[in-house]
């Protein structure tokens, strides 16, 4: 097991995990074919999610204002989930593990100083988006979730994160998201059909063109009665 002291400031992530953490990157310094392919999913994977987002906003507009209020208010949720890991960064101020174990094998450059380690914004977001989806469509939420475990995983086998920063980020982002999404799907179905009935009806349901097309026959024909 590495050791390491205490740091001068901030919460010492190296006396709760250090030793897993230390584990994990050998393994990563015994995989290199793993290397770049993590290093290039723990960069670039975000757009994954916001791939997902998409297809769910697509399949959505059939299926309902319920189902469309949780499309809509993942893009609030993700940021939320965000902000709030972010201040708890600031709190807590945890130095990144490349600073407190030096010596141990790392994949991704060693951030700023003051770019803190507790909790993993990555890891937060990620889990946000998953948990929203899951809300959305089951089967694509399953597959986000799956990408959102392997997020996590890669930010400390890149040498980025210690278990517990990813551990604490998945949480901050299944705890706001649940909060956010469910209080949409409770709340925002009404402004999700004042939506459909307006010029931004086809970004909420398919069937809004026809819906209003058909209102205006329906106006039509009760003044022609008339």
């Amino acid at each position: 097991m590495t050791t390491s002291s205490p740091p001068a400031t901030g919460l010492d992530g190296a006396a709760i995990d250090g030793g897993l953490y230390t584990d994990v990157t050998n393994f990563a310094r015994d995989t290199h074919w793993l290397n770049e392919p993590a290093a290039l999913f723990s960069d670039l994977g975000m757009g994954l999610f916001a791939l997902f987002l998409l297809v769910a906003w697509w399949r959505a507009r059939r299926q309902g204002n319920t189902v469309m209020a949780a499309v809509l208010a993942t893009p609030f949720a993700v940021v939320l989930a965000y902000v709030v890991n972010s201040g708890i960064k600031n709190v807590f101020e945890e130095p990144r593990p490349c600073r407190a174990l030096p010596h141990d094998f790392l994949i991704e450059a060693c951030p700023p100083v003051d770019d803190y380690a507790f909790p993993s914004n990555h890891t937060t977001v990620a889990f946000a988006f998953a948990v929203a989806l899951l809300f959305i469509n089951r089967w694509l939420g399953s597959i986000a979730l799956l990408a959102a475990v392997a997020m996590g995983t890669s930010r400390v086998y890149v040498g980025a994160h210690y278990p517990h920063d990813v551990g604490v980020g998945a949480l901050v982002g299944t705890v706001v998201t649940l909060i956010v999404v469910l209080m949409a799907r409770r709340f925002a179905p009404p402004l999700v059909e004042r939506l459909g009935a307006g010029p931004l009806g086809l970004l909420v349901a398919r069937t809004a063109k026809r819906a209003r097309s058909t209102a205006r026959t329906g106006r039509a024909a009760a003044r022609a009665r008339i």
